[in-house]
């Protein structure tokens, strides 16, 4: 079993142009066309069994859009997607609408920082991610450089350390292996603390210095397997995890057996 715990699809009337923006924002090329079909076709090539959809709200007044599209996706396609809902720093009643997305049962939410324009240790996240851990929400952010925006990096390890020191969060996700391309950083603030990491947008990048290197300090327990699709290849991704020299076990909590105990599949 192969579970992929970072994925983002668009709605068919957007997904062109939105994939085509965001190729030239960060100068790279999609890997699927965007659509939910698209994901599956991935998903099945690679053998994944299962993805994790990340939708993210950019501004306030696109909360019940996105969210009803995720409860949609969830109803339509549970047997091989799970989607997050989303929710936007300046929502005018957080309680409320995260009380909202824990009804449509969406078992998390993605904050991106980046998009958003907020830093993760800002009163307003921190108010959001306490009473979405009180609710009992998987919450996963964006973390490090986004390679499509410029600076400054919303959430770098450091700040992301202090969210963590101050709330305690019990299902917290950092994407990207904790900030893409401030792994350094990672090692010193994160590595060893009770987060998950995920390795969306990583594997081709980091090295293996640097990836081991935070692994050997970090639970291997808490460390999930993610694409990022459409911005990586999700076959690719497998065959790199599965080629490392790591023990079976550790490759196959990595694959789904971490992500089957957050999801509270087993």
């Amino acid at each position: 079993m192969i579970i992929d715990f970072h994925t983002h699809i668009f709605p068919e009337k957007i997904v062109a142009k939105t994939i085509e923006t965001l190729e030239q924002r960060a100068g790279i090329k999609a890997s699927t066309d965007g659509t939910l079909n698209g994901l599956i076709a991935s998903m099945d090539k690679a053998g994944i069994d299962m993805s994790v959809v990340l939708p993210v709200v950019t501004k306030p007044s696109q909360f019940n859009t996105v969210n009803e599209y995720a409860k949609y996706v969830n109803e339509t396609y549970g047997d091989r997607l799970i989607s997050f809902g989303g929710i936007h720093p300046d929502s005018e009643d957080y309680k409320a609408q995260l009380d909202t997305i824990k009804s449509l049962g969406l078992p998390g939410i993605k904050l991106h920082p980046d998009y958003q324009g907020v830093m993760i240790d800002d009163p307003r996240y921190m108010n959001i991610i306490e009473y979405a851990d009180s609710l009992g929400l998987i919450i996963l952010t964006h973390a490090g450089v986004d390679i499509g925006l410029p600076e400054p990096v919303h959430c770098t390890p450091d700040r992301m350390r202090r969210v963590i020191d101050d709330i305690k969060p019990k299902k917290m996700v950092v994407a990207h292996f904790g900030g893409y391309d401030c792994w350094e950083q990672v090692y010193e603030c994160l590595a060893g603390e009770d987060v998950y990491l995920d390795t969306a947008f990583t594997l081709d990048y980091i090295g293996e210095e640097m990836f081991y290197k935070i692994l050997d300090k970090h639970d291997a327990k808490k460390i999930l397997f993610a694409s990022d699709s459409p911005w990586s290849d999700a076959n690719r991704g497998v065959q790199l995890l599965k080629r490392m020299p790591l023990r079976e076990d550790v490759i196959n909590n990595i694959l789904y057996g971490n992500a089957k105990r957050l999801l509270g599949f087993m």
